[in-house]
């Protein structure tokens, strides 16, 4: 078809093999050959910043501005992203329309000795680089001490079997993907912790007027992903969520109608808003808007400095 499309993911392994099955599924959905596809990795500010919080530098674009950058220059014609990296707003010239189905989206727990949640000893240390799983945890277990941990899969459980920490929570999507299921110490339902806007997706994002591109992602668009990921990252919207935002959201579909539950918490974690809301299923935008609206009014904007 002449000129080959180039894929450009994170060089991560986890962010590679996602790469790949966006590769496998077009070319399972168009008459492109293993040949006219080409992925390319591209290291990101947030692969680089391996002992700081994201926030201190920027937020969530740090993982994908330097792919986008590629993206608006033309290097590579797809962007592949966890859509829960992704900054609330789309970047000028760009869309995001495109997501294969969702992954499993809740998180779980990785221990010394395969210990229970409830299990771990008072004050144990759990690494995490998340202020929304801080807050949810120490809302189920006041005692347990939150340490910042950061770096891809591999690097974290090294560092939970070094000793550094007593337990990690992670992601349950990049674990399973990675093959790590016999690590699991617990799955935590999402009635426990409502994951972050987005988990388990992954994206394809393309230049606007790219119309051959956005020809072939429409024909691997998963559509009940499409909607549960909308309806999640408006509430991002509402709320203009950037990293120090602890806001988890999970939809689910059934049948004709869409429910959404969100929670947010207050700057220091010390107060939680939650709301849940169903709606009909073609109003799943609409119900994302009203859902960050409801938890906005809720907050009087305490989770925002």
């Amino acid at each position: 078809m002449g000129k080959e499309i180039i894929i450009g993911s994170r060089g991560s392994k986890l962010a590679l093999l996602y790469a790949q099955m966006a590769k496998d599924k077009i070319i399972e959905n168009t008459e492109l050959e293993d040949d006219d596809i080409l992925i390319k990795p591209i290291t990101t500010k947030g692969d680089l910043i391996k002992d700081k919080r994201l926030s201190e530098f920027g937020g969530k674009g740090l993982f994908s501005s330097n792919i986008e950058k590629e993206l608006l220059n033309k290097n590579i014609d797809i962007a592949i992203h966890a859509l829960k990296d992704m900054p609330a707003l789309e970047s000028k010239g760009l869309m995001t329309e495109t997501f294969l189905e969702r992954n499993d989206p809740r998180e779980i727990l990785l221990s010394i000795n395969k210990k229970k949640f409830s299990d771990l000893n008072l004050k144990s240390i759990i690494g995490t680089s998340s202020y929304r799983r801080e807050f949810q945890i120490k809302k189920m277990r006041p005692d347990i001490v939150c340490k910042l941990i950061r770096g891809n899969i591999d690097t974290r459980i090294k560092k939970l079997k070094e000793g550094v920490y007593d337990a990690i929570v992670l992601s349950y999507a990049g674990v399973k993907c990675l093959n790590l299921d016999s690590q699991i110490s617990e799955i935590f339902s999402i009635n426990k912790i409502i994951p972050s806007a987005g988990q388990g997706v992954i994206a394809l994002q393309c230049r606007k007027k790219d119309n051959k591109i956005i020809s072939i992602l429409k024909k691997i668009n998963h559509i009940e992903t499409y909607k549960k990921a909308h309806a999640e990252r408006n509430i991002l919207k509402v709320l203009e969520g950037d990293c120090e935002t602890a806001v988890g959201a999970h939809a689910t579909i059934h049948k004709n109608k869409i429910t959404l539950e969100a929670e947010l918490f207050s700057l220091d974690g010390k107060l939680r808003f939650y709301e849940k809301k169903t709606s009909t299923l073609s109003k799943f935008k609409q119900l994302g808007i009203e859902v960050g609206q409801s938890l906005k009014t809720k907050s009087n904007n305490s989770y925002k400095r």
